[in-house]
């Protein structure tokens, strides 16, 4: 693991200046589209501090960008399908516009094949990087403006950690932090340790550093991220673990709400379950994937736990947590999965009930070991067993919610509905989403008593009883 030396920090801060200096008039303005995880969002928010540093400002608008910059995801086949389209439809706006500047970076572009398609395909594209080298962003745009030449810069490494980036947040009143990045499982059906690299902690004094400032600048609700998060710290040689970040970012002044993700079942100790009973303002949400129900399959997956051996967990979390909200994520249509197999995804839904799950028909992907095998599953049976499963769910995730009629929540107001204008939205501590109308004196970052009227399968709606 490396971590980028203030030399190299240094380095890239004169970039920025250089490429401010280019622009003589009004600022260019910059678009950045994110796709895939908290991760990749929490990468963009510091793709746009690099920009912002480098004198743009920012649209969503796709005619007035000067640089269109494409975050990527490479877990899923339709999250690469939907960037190759988008990114295959700005060749007219290329063609009408040519000192446009299209960019690529993210997962996709740790991928040999994808790189070598943008490269043959895709002429229009300018530049391309990868996730290790996200932090050389304002070098790699000073080439890209001063020598027209396409700059490509994809690196194979076990990842790297790169402090002092500058981040642009967009004034929401909860903010993401990186723990640690990368992860060491290879689950066969996973392309993220190809992708984002082995694991790999920041030092909890920087983590630490970055929450206090965020809480300094009215931040309340924090979400610690990670690939592999409660394997934090492993890396390290200084005796410290998740349970015990816990412990410590608990204790930052003017942080009101802790959330993490995404937990790996094997890495679930005893200890981390007991820092979230402890820790007040930890939150009672886990999301916690167990993304099949048979043994046999979670073998095949490479994922190190059993059906017994999860539901054991629940239970002990459930014992220390009694009102904990549990989501998970679960994949359909793994190579050869049978009836049998499936009947046991099914089970753990029923028993575990889960608030809400994100569920996915099996992608195969290029360079893991699941691609490789022969499937005898048809895309029917498929799809038929997801629907099954989202039937399921949905009952459940319903009934959990008509159970919450007539309760109160503090919900953490996060802005106006995006179906209504009337109505402003917020989470509970649950991670439930909440509507309800406006009200004087009721803001973004708000904290407010609401009282359940409505239930719906995804949401609740009601009334603020306690400004």
């Amino acid at each position: 693991m490396k971590t980028i030396t203030p030399e190299e920090t240094k380095r890239q801060i004169s970039y920025s200046k250089r490429v401010k200096e280019l622009f003589m008039t009004a600022a260019p303005k910059a678009l950045v589209i994110t796709y895939g995880c908290q991760q990749n969002e929490n990468d963009s928010e510091r793709i746009r501090g690099m920009l912002s540093a480098m004198g743009y400002a920012f649209t969503e608008n796709k005619s007035e960008a000067d640089l269109i910059l494409y975050n990527t995801c490479a877990v899923r086949e339709g999250a690469e399908l939907r960037v190759l389209g988008n990114i295959g439809a700005l060749v007219h706006e290329k063609r009408r516009r040519p000192n446009l500047i299209i960019g690529i970076c993210g997962c996709m572009m740790q991928q040999e094949h994808m790189v070598k398609t943008i490269r043959s395909k895709y002429k229009h594209v300018s530049l391309v990087f990868g996730t290790h080298t996200l932090h050389r962003l304002p070098q790699l745009l000073f080439e890209v403006l001063t020598e027209q030449n396409r700059v490509f810069s994809v690196e194979d490494s076990e990842g790297v950690i790169a402090e002092e980036i500058p981040v642009y947040r967009s004034g929401d009143p909860k903010a993401w932090v990186s723990v640690m990045y990368g992860c060491n499982n290879f689950c066969t059906y996973c392309i993220v340790p190809y992708v984002r690299g082995r694991e790999r902690s920041r030092m909890p004094e920087r983590i630490l550093e970055e929450i206090k400032e965020l809480a300094q600048q009215g931040i309340t609700e924090i979400t610690l991220l990670g690939q592999n998060v409660n394997a934090y710290g492993k890396d390290l040689t200084i005796g410290i673990d998740f349970a015990d970040l816990l412990f410590e970012v608990n204790a930052v002044e003017g942080l009101r709400r802790i959330r993490f993700m995404t937990s790996h079942p094997k890495d679930m100790s005893p200890r981390l379950i007991e820092a979230m009973a402890s820790c007040e303002k930890v939150m009672p949400q886990l999301h916690l994937p167990f993304q099949a129900g048979s043994d046999r399959i979670l073998s095949a997956m490479n994922r190190r736990y059993t059906k017994e051996g999860y539901l054991d967990l629940v239970r002990s979390v459930r014992e220390k947590i009694p009102d904990i909200a549990l989501t998970s994520d679960v994949i359909v249509g793994f190579p050869n999965e049978s009836e049998e197999d499936f009947a046991e995804t099914l089970d753990v839904l029923a028993k575990v009930r889960f608030d809400s799950v994100f569920s996915f028909i099996y992608s195969k992907r290029t360079g893991t070991p699941a691609a490789a095998i022969d499937d005898l599953v048809t895309d029917e049976e498929k799809h038929a067993r997801f629907d099954r499963l989202l039937a399921l769910q949905n009952k459940i995730s319903r009934e959990i919610n008509d159970a919450c009629l007539g309760q109160t929540f503090e919900v953490l107001t996060e802005g106006e509905s995006k179906t209504d204008a009337s109505m402003l939205t917020g989470r509970t501590p649950g991670g439930k989403i909440v509507n309800f109308p406006k009200q004087d004196g009721v803001t973004t970052g708000s904290y407010v008593t609401v009282k359940i009227e409505k239930t719906n399968t995804w949401s609740l709606m009601g009334n603020i009883i306690r400004p």
